[in-house]
């Protein structure tokens, strides 16, 4: 078998209207452009003159692709016309046949990728890549932000990769979660301190939500608490570690005095609130810890355990580029808060206010330094 690698070019539209022909194929390859030239002339200097090339560089492209592809193409003897071998007329069989097959998706392909691409040739239009922890309002806010020409790339992972992807220069933004005014000795702490620095980070407010533990409909054990999981021997599903929902847990077990080895845990754990509740819906598991939305959207018994604040983060040199102005604007919109607080567990708060790194997440001590007389 030999390989196939799809490519693409652009162009200003007008210079590429004026050079297209009725007949060009959507996906386009040199080497059948070539031969399709040379059975249609019947030589390959007369080729040459039509594809506007030197007959020196199309003979030599003929002999290379001969060797790359290990068959012979043309069939040239002195004094007869040029003609492609019978494994060159199978690969434009198999051109057309393609072409054939495939223009349905492949036109879909082209103006996906024109609309696309038109973004970067907008001056009005701004792209923000945002890491965050899996959210059910971030979608929404992706869609508001379309239609006001401010594109979100948003990469779902865990909250603490986020703040690494941010840190490393990955993305402009990063999403994580807390519960309010963390304690300096949590797990929360733990986890984020070394990653959040006062003065380099700027945190903008997003929304508060809800998480509880996620049962199957009815709430059939009567789990009203993690110390009743425990006690039932429920079977858990996990978050996956590195994820501020796991983190929250820690913080959970640890205030009602216990660790997750109390815990019956189903020996998956699972990437995003939605996959940990289809685990639940299924009958696989009995419980999680998860956000109220992606529980009453699947039909879940839900069992509220504590208030949480959404967090957004970016480099306090990005804070009042235009991208990120653009969206901090759209985060302090009604229509915007409006349609975040039809989510159930969801509330506007603070949204898109340049908050206090310190205020937010109390944890950093600093010594004043001593007066010399």
């Amino acid at each position: 078998m030999h390989s196939v690698h799809l490519h693409y070019t652009l162009s200003h539209r007008n210079d590429a209207e004026s050079h297209v022909s009725p007949e060009a194929t959507l996906l386009s390859h040199p080497l059948m452009a070539l031969l399709k030239a040379v059975a249609e002339q019947g030589s390959i200097s007369a080729a040459a003159r039509q594809m506007d090339l030197s007959y020196r560089h199309v003979w030599g492209e003929l002999k290379r692709w001969e060797e790359v592809l290990g068959h012979e193409l043309i069939i040239w003897e002195k004094g007869q016309s040029a003609r492609l071998t019978e494994f060159g007329d199978k690969l434009m069989w198999a051109e057309r046949l393609t072409q054939a097959r495939l223009a349905p998706q492949l036109e879909a392909l082209r103006a996906d990728l024109e609309r696309t691409f038109a973004v970067a040739f907008d001056p009005e239009a701004h792209v923000l890549t945002l890491y965050a922890s899996h959210d059910d309002a971030l979608p929404r806010l992706r869609e508001q932000a379309a239609s006001s020409g401010l594109h979100l790339d948003i990469r779902f992972c865990g909250s603490v990769d986020a703040i690494r992807a941010l840190n490393e220069g990955r993305c402009t933004l990063a999403g994580f979660h807390t519960q309010v005014q963390p304690h300096q000795d949590s797990h929360t702490a733990q986890a984020y301190r070394d990653l959040l620095q006062p003065g380099l980070h700027k945190i903008i407010g997003f929304a508060t939500r809800t998480q509880g533990l996620m049962t199957a409909s009815g709430n059939p054990k009567q789990l009203h608490n993690l110390t009743d999981v425990a006690i039932s021997r429920a079977i858990f599903v996990q978050r996956s570690p590195g994820t501020g929902t796991r983190v929250l847990l820690d913080d959970l077990l640890a205030k009602d005095q216990l660790t997750n080895a109390d815990l019956n845990n189903w020996p998956d754990e699972e990437p995003s609130h939605t996959a940990l509740a289809e685990a639940i819906a299924s009958g696989r598991c009995d419980v999680g810890l998860g956000i109220e939305s992606t529980a009453r959207a699947r039909g879940l018994g839900f069992v509220p355990l504590v208030q949480e604040q959404f967090h957004l983060v970016c480099l306090k040199s990005a804070l009042d580029t235009p991208a990120t102005q653009a969206l901090r604007d759209l985060l302090q919109d009604a229509t915007w808060h409006a349609a975040l607080n039809t989510l159930p567990g969801y509330q506007a708060q603070d949204s898109g206010q340049v908050q206090s790194l310190r205020q937010q997440l109390p944890w950093w001590t600093f010594k004043r330094a001593k007066k010399t007389s």
